[in-house]
């Protein structure tokens, strides 16, 4: 006689389905949460990235200078035009950079405005003010950049300003800007989820080799 019953092996187990419309508020606020966490490390990484470069680029100018100059006047007017220089191109990269992708964001968003029905193209207006809001800043962008890399570039200016000693001066900023390197390639490992220790040392090797090279050519130069 057969049974009525189902059997085990008949039973039908539902595969779980990651419906949005079935996510929880909790959900929700958790996934919130981490992409807003993403975008401040992201912001993060940017300018430890950019004070990293101000350091290297404008330690690296003023120990050039002087190999082959020994007083401090100069020193310190090559390091505050670098400073100058480097946060301008930087503003204006990153400002030219970041209108070229909103440019694209914003017609990405017309398209699809275009694309829907009327119902859905209010809806898509509504989310549009939304996405509007989350679009990239050009302006924002620039002095972000410039004001990081004169972080860094001031960083070695400080440190040398009242050191009149030639040898003690070169020193000094050497040991300053080792330090430094040595945090920001430290931050910069930990906001991108990198190994710190290895990726600050990497950090620190690029930034001497630098600082040699620039100083070696000057000298060179300086003494034809």
């Amino acid at each position: 006689m057969a049974s009525d019953r189902a059997s085990p092996n008949d039973a039908k187990y539902a595969l779980p389905v990651h419906d949005p419309e079935q996510q929880t508020p909790l959900d929700l606020e958790l996934q919130t949460k981490e992409s807003d966490y993403s975008k401040r490390a992201q912001w993060l990484r940017a300018a430890v990235l950019g004070a990293n470069d101000g350091l290297v680029s404008t330690a690296s100018l003023m120990i050039g200078v002087g190999s082959v100059k020994q007083d401090i006047k100069s020193m310190i007017l090559t390091g505050f035009a670098g400073l100058v220089a480097g946060a301008c191109s930087m503003a204006i990269g990153e400002f030219v950079s970041v209108y070229s992708q909103l440019d694209i964001e914003l017609a990405k968003i017309k398209r699809d405005k275009q694309r829907n029905d009327h119902q859905n193209r209010e809806e898509g207006e509504n989310n549009g003010d939304g996405e509007k809001e989350s679009l990239p800043n050009p302006l924002q962008a620039a002095a972000a950049s410039a004001l990081a890399f004169s972080v860094g570039a001031m960083m070695p200016l400080l440190v040398a300003l009242f050191i009149k000693d030639y040898k003690v001066r070169l020193g000094v900023v050497v040991a300053a800007v080792t330090l430094a390197l040595f945090v920001f390639g430290w931050l910069g490992a930990v906001l991108g989820k990198a190994p710190p220790v290895r990726s600050a040392l990497r950090v620190l090797i690029g930034g001497w080799v630098a600082m040699a090279i620039t100083f070696g050519l000057t000298k060179s130069i300086g003494s034809i």
